[in-house]
């Protein structure tokens, strides 16, 4: 049954919609997306928070792999995924994995129900807040793909990415850092590609994998420029979308 979770608000009953996570990748990243949108959710009981169902899909192959390396092609698990989503309930559908983007339009032509976009959000994010030239840290794959070009450029927003040199800082910290499972990293080369980008005219950086949030969180990062945190911008509009409240919390930091 969609749309299940009724609240009473000003004296009338509110049926918000169940949200659907298409998930595992990865498991962390699943988990973050998960808790931001129950975070950011205003909320005096646990009956005012919203139906959220979680599919952990630890079968879905490496999208960088897929996209650079002809790795296997994750998409027909994605597309089993967001079906069986569907088909227990959910109405509205989201994923907290960048680099999956790249087969966004693919999976739509197999459910019904809205798939909002994290990275048209995310360009619609750093134009509302008038951003002209922005940085971002992804994976090869995102990057390759064009996923964030084609959307910042519909924004006529500037999109900086980092040198060869340091983007293989992003890669480790992503891929044997987080994703590894490790408590403890050397950031420092992080660090310089963070001030490269911002010598370079980065008026902010977006987190563009979802593992990235977490290695700022993990590893204590700092950063002079704002950051943009995708994960926080989908989990808002999905709150939205859902028919919830927002209680705002920082997603630009």
């Amino acid at each position: 049954m969609r749309g299940y979770n009724s609240r009473v608000d000003k004296g009338a009953i509110a049926v918000s919609k169940t949200i659907g996570i298409l998930g595992g990748m990865g498991a962390l990243a699943t988990v973050d997306l998960f808790h931001k949108i129950v975070d950011m959710t205003y909320s005096d009981s646990d009956s005012g928070h919203l139906h959220i169902i979680v599919d952990n899909n630890t079968l879905i192959p490496d999208r960088t792999k897929a996209i650079l390396h002809n790795g296997p092609s994750p998409l027909p698990e994605m597309i089993r995924s967001a079906i069986s989503l569907e088909r227990s309930g959910a109405d509205i559908l989201i994923m907290g994995c960048n680099t999956a983007h790249y087969y966004y339009r693919d999976i739509c032509h197999f459910v019904k129900v809205p798939f909002l976009n994290m990275i048209k959000e995310t360009a619609a994010e750093a134009h509302r807040r008038s951003f002209c030239r922005v940085g971002l840290l992804a994976t090869d794959g995102t990057i390759e793909s064009g996923v964030y070009k084609n959307e910042f450029l519909e924004e006529h927003i500037d999109l900086l990415t980092p040198e060869a040199g340091h983007q293989s800082a992003v890669m480790d910290i992503i891929y044997r850092g987080v994703k590894a499972g490790r408590s403890e990293w050397n950031t420092a080369p992080l660090a310089d590609t963070l001030r490269d980008l911002e010598k370079r005219g980065a008026q902010a950086v977006i987190l563009g994998c979802t593992e990235l949030p977490l290695a700022f969180n993990i590893y204590h990062i700092n950063s002079r420029t704002p950051l943009i945190d995708p994960t926080a911008v989908l989990a808002r509009q999905a709150i939205l979308a859902a028919g919830g409240r927002v209680r705002e919390i920082a997603f630009c930091v």
